[in-house]
């Protein structure tokens, strides 16, 4: 199960494939409570009929407390723009696998997540994760995403 996984995970990221003028991939990095470890990441954003609602398929790789967990989620965003700056809100949320490897045991997991965060239209973003059903229970992080 562990290899189709694995196996799967890249198709994950070819989601909304024919709007591949408009699609936009981004990297982020943060601190997790609970297990508490830093992770790294990477996304796709693409547009569902508008700028402001996206689908984000990603997958966070966190390390730390003599375990390794990594998330694959498959969030759909809305954003908000702040009128008259350059900043808006989002928030969204979406089905999420974790896996959880401490020494040689393994443990895949289903749950969901949500996310909250703040993003300048130059790419940079700051955010808040969590989920449930084996994920972090809050991530902290930042990054950036190149449109």
């Amino acid at each position: 199960m562990w290899n189709r996984l694995m196996w799967m995970a890249p198709g994950v990221f070819c989601l909304g494939s024919g709007l591949a003028a408009a699609q936009a991939v981004g990297f982020q990095g943060g601190a997790t409570v609970n297990p508490e470890q830093v992770y790294v990441g990477t996304h796709l954003e693409v547009p569902l009929g508008s700028d402001d609602f996206l689908i984000r398929p990603g997958i966070d790789g966190g390390f730390g407390q003599d375990l390794m967990l990594a998330t694959i989620t498959v969030k759909f965003l809305y954003r908000f723009d702040l009128g008259g700056t350059d900043w808006a809100i989002y928030q969204g949320t979406g089905p999420a696998v974790a896996i959880l490897r401490v020494d040689d045991e393994k443990d895949l997991t289903g749950g969901y997540s949500y996310v909250f965060g703040f993003a300048h239209e130059n790419g940079f973003f700051t955010e808040f994760k969590g989920g449930g059903s084996g994920l972090a229970d809050v991530k902290f992080g930042v990054g950036f995403t190149f449109r």
